[in-house]
């Protein structure tokens, strides 16, 4: 019996440490999802707003995937 709870503690410990170790990568995810629907959020209202219609749309979706692509490189190929 206490093998086996010395198995659980070590496989528990090796799940946190992959946990922690791949938190910057999720958050670069979210970031780049984020900044999709955000900057494309906000083309759209200004397209509704001035009547611009795709435009502003494409403009905030293309803005949302330089700056969210931007992050996720940031965070990948950080030394």
């Amino acid at each position: 019996m206490p093998d086996q709870k010395r198995n659980v503690v070590k496989s528990l410990k090796v799940f946190q440490d992959s946990v922690v170790q791949s938190g910057p990568a999720a958050g670069a995810s979210y970031t780049l999802i984020g900044a999709i629907i955000l900057l494309g959020g906000i083309g759209y209202a200004v397209d509704r707003w001035q009547g611009t219609a795709p435009w502003g749309l494409f403009i905030g979706v293309a803005l949302g995937l330089i700056v969210g692509f931007y992050e996720l490189a940031k965070t990948v190929f950080k030394k």
